[in-house]
């Protein structure tokens, strides 16, 4: 069998995906700066789940229910605080570089960001989800050439409802990795676009991915500058995360 590849670049293709039938196909989703990324890093550092929602009230709702969970978000790119709250600051922001065993080990985490976690909701139906970044691409790769699933669509999260350069070359770089994977697959178009835009980016992808938007916004950050290349890290580890039944995000191995 065949596995038909799809990519996904921009939010506004997220409505279309709440009238198709994804009982039979995996989705993969990327928010290389900087949700998913930050997900990957929080399981690698011993996070039980992470439960992502898409308001700021839903997570607010969650701690009431249970107050020994984390809160981890963002809104503009900076960690959500009182003011948008109510009064209660949040735990943790969307860096990956806060997530370190210390602070999240055997932690519950709750997380709203602008894009990462609304394109995450947006797969709900699929037959799995995967959480994917440059951190963990090689073992996504790997996990799904032994899964051999019928259908794979790769949910770019992008920026506000734009596309994003890093997630369409993340796309593109798994595209890519799924013939080592021995995968058989064939790419659809926007798939070859996503694949042709990796190649061509690869031999230098931290300048490529230096001139994005969203890395040109954290780059002016001092405090989250580190996050890029933090992010671009290729197989930092060696996990799978899948989005499961009751909504957490777990490490599979």
């Amino acid at each position: 069998m065949t596995c038909r590849v799809e990519v996904l670049f921009t939010p506004t293709e997220f409505r279309a995906l709440r009238e198709r039938d994804l009982a039979r196909t995996t989705c993969v989703v990327f928010d290389v700066l900087r949700a998913t990324s930050t997900i990957v890093t929080a399981l690698a550092a011993g996070a039980a789940s992470v439960l992502p929602v898409n308001e700021i009230a839903e997570a607010l709702a969650v701690r009431r229910q249970r107050p020994d969970v984390l809160l981890a978000g963002e809104r503009d790119g900076l960690r959500i605080g009182a003011a948008l709250t109510g009064g209660i600051e949040f735990d943790l922001g969307n860096s990956p570089r806060e997530f370190t065993a210390a602070r999240v080990a055997g932690k519950t985490i709750v997380m709203t960001t602008t894009n990462g976690t609304r394109a995450l909701r947006a797969c709900a139906g699929a037959e799995r989800i995967l959480v994917a970044s440059f951190l963990n691409l090689e073992a996504t790769a790997d996990f799904l050439g032994r899964e051999n699933p019928e259908s794979l669509l790769l949910v770019c999260a992008g920026t506000g409802k734009d596309a994003a350069l890093e997630d369409t070359l993340a796309a593109g770089a798994l595209c890519d990795a799924l013939k080592s994977a021995k995968l058989e697959h064939e790419l659809e178009d926007a798939a070859l676009i996503a694949r042709d835009a990796f190649l061509q980016a690869r031999q230098d992808l931290a300048h490529a991915i230096g001139e994005a938007r969203n890395a040109r916004r954290l780059l002016r950050q001092p405090e989250l500058r580190d996050d890029v290349e933090f992010c671009l890290r290729r197989n930092a580890f060696p996990l799978v995360a899948a989005n499961e039944a009751d909504g957490g995000i777990r490490r599979l191995r």
